[in-house]
């Protein structure tokens, strides 16, 4: 009973010192242990090192900025930067492999499986393409696909994107865009170099459909791609505002795609309503939407005189007497309040047309004479110039050139000359110099614009149109009509729901762009335009309407033997 008693007796004291203690001590220095891990635990992902990333200077190497800013934003796993793969060859099996006996084909075929297998594991592996310039090897397009572009990539993105000096495009398709990711986005392509002209966002369906916000005014995209973005009528309105709108118009954007979407006839209005005043946009496609005859017939308007609207020739009015305002206040205000004369000469100059104040070399040569013949004059009668100048009687020393004038130049005579007669009270010093600068001033004012009278109205006409609305109109029946839209040189609606009635419009606006072009040389501005694709539409090939449109559109195509790529794809 004692050897059973002290054995149990035994057991329990022979473990304390040993186990239990050993066992307590090494809880302890675990709770020590877990007390002291949590500083050298790696906290949630983006939260490590929150300076690091800004710290660190990019070295403009994608590769190599890219990783090193996703490992010290906490990420373990990332995307790779990979050169973007080539299309290979076909292949074509050889004479030689035909003679293989069956066993080794059984072989090649279950090695070809594996190696197959494992590169469709490697092509869906998230990358970052980009294609390389063949001689500096500096990154120029970036292709993202098939993986979810988060915020926090975005943000490692503004970072090590803004160095590459040569970077021209990003192309994003599917990579799970939101809203809130876009707004990220767009925020970033200021920082990206000047080259940065193509984005592409494709397969990226948003909610609120705010495309819109990449064509803003300080946006520097030029080719923008928005297939298959299950874009409505909604998103086309907000589209068609942002390429123009009565206060605001999109000058950089020059290419539009919106493929592949579902827009219908309402869309096609308000995208036909942003071409009435866009100067900028040369290629649209459309194509596989869900455009029908009414549709078709609004795009078609456009790209041919129609008529403004009531707020359009309101909103021209204003833009005509704020530019008239400012004319007369860049005009040279008399000097002295006595003038009179001289202001109503300065207002007939600005009335001149504009081959009169165009011609540098002839207005060269008309100053260059007055100033001989002041001089000679002054040479001569130098004690009776004098003399003048004391008593005040204001005569020029030029007066009676005109008679000695060139009768080729007598237009600019009339409109110098007068001038110089009505300094009275002056000295014909200060009244040379006030003249020639307001020759000068008058003459710059006339490169600018070119002034033509029509019969009912004043028609200005800008070097550089600043708004569509002063362009010249034509007034017919009490409305005003305006010139359609001839900057567009390529509109694609392939395969959409238009039948014979909407091919009728546009047979019309093609009958009128034909005409047009043949009456003004290209060089003199744009024509309308150059390809139109109506294929694969709800009316025959054969009809006579399509086959016209066809005709006189062939001679107007830049390259006739070339078919489009959509053409070839469908």
């Amino acid at each position: 009973m004692s050897g059973e008693a002290s054995t149990p007796g035994a057991s329990p004291r022979a473990p304390r010192p040993g186990t239990q203690k050993s066992s307590g001590t090494v809880t302890k220095k675990g709770d020590r242990g877990a007390k002291e891990k949590p500083a050298l635990v790696l906290p949630p992902v983006g939260e490590e090192e929150p300076k690091n990333p800004e710290e660190y200077q990019c070295t403009g190497v994608l590769e190599t900025d890219f990783a090193e800013l996703c490992t010290r934003s906490g990420y373990t796993d990332f995307p790779k930067v990979v050169t973007r793969p080539r299309p290979h060859p076909a292949f074509v099996p050889s004479a030689s492999m035909s003679e293989k006996p069956a066993q080794d084909d059984q072989r090649l075929s279950a090695s070809c499986s594996l190696n197959s297998l494992e590169s469709k594991y490697v092509f869906f592996r998230p990358t970052i393409q980009v294609e390389l310039e063949p001689e500096d090897k500096w990154v120029k397009e970036i292709y993202i696909r098939g993986w979810r572009v988060e915020e926090r990539i975005l943000g490692i993105f503004s970072k090590c994107l803004p160095p590459l000096s040569q970077l021209q495009a990003i192309n994003l398709w599917k990579v799970g865009l939101t809203d809130k990711t876009l707004s990220t986005f767009i925020a970033l392509l200021p920082l990206c170099a000047p080259t940065l002209r193509k984005v592409s966002l494709e397969g990226n369906p948003l909610p609120e459909q705010s495309y819109h916000k990449l064509m803003a005014a300080d946006s520097p995209i030029a080719h923008l791609s928005l297939r298959n973005n299950n874009i409505d009528d909604h998103g086309a309105q907000l589209l068609g505002q942002a390429l123009s709108t009565l206060r605001s118009c999109n000058r950089t954007l020059v290419s539009l795609n919106l493929a592949f979407n579902h827009i219908g006839d309402a869309g096609a209005g308000y995208i036909a309503d942003g071409l009435r005043l866009n100067r900028a946009l040369l290629w649209l496609s459309l194509a596989h939407n869900r455009i029908q005859d009414q549709g078709a017939l609004k795009l078609a308007e456009v790209l041919r005189p129609f008529e403004l609207t009531h707020t359009e020739v309101v909103e021209r009015r204003r833009l005509l007497l704020e530019k008239g305002t400012q004319e007369r206040s860049r005009s040279p205000s008399s000097s002295r309040p006595g003038d009179s004369k001289t202001d109503r000469e300065k207002n007939l100059l600005l009335q001149v047309n504009s081959a009169a104040l165009v011609e540098k070399t002839d207005k060269t040569q008309t100053t260059k004479t007055l100033k001989g013949l002041s001089k000679k004059k002054e040479k001569s009668g130098g004690e009776s110039v004098r003399k003048e100048e004391k008593s005040g009687s204001g005569q020029s020393p030029t007066q009676g050139t005109p008679k000695k004038e060139d009768p080729t130049k007598s237009g600019k005579g009339k409109v110098t000359i007068p001038e110089q007669k009505t300094s009275k009270g002056k000295g014909p010093k200060t009244g040379n110099k006030e003249k020639r600068s307001f020759l000068l001033e008058s003459e710059h004012l006339g490169q600018s614009l070119a002034y033509s009278w029509s019969p009912k109205h004043l028609v200005a006409e800008a070097a550089e149109t600043v708004n569509p609305l002063l362009e010249p109109v034509e007034h017919r029946n009490g409305k005003v009509f305006m010139p359609g839209n001839k900057v567009l040189l390529h509109l694609n609606l392939l395969r959409n729901r238009i039948t014979e009635v909407g091919l009728e419009g546009f047979l019309a606006t093609v009958q009128y762009q034909a005409q047009f072009s043949k009456s003004k040389s290209p060089s003199k501005g744009p024509v309308g335009l150059l390809r139109l694709s109506l294929a694969k539409n709800c009316f025959s090939p054969q009809c006579p309407a399509y086959a016209t449109i066809q005709e006189l559109m062939l001679p107007r195509a830049p390259v006739t033997k070339a078919k489009p790529r959509e053409e070839q794809t469908t």
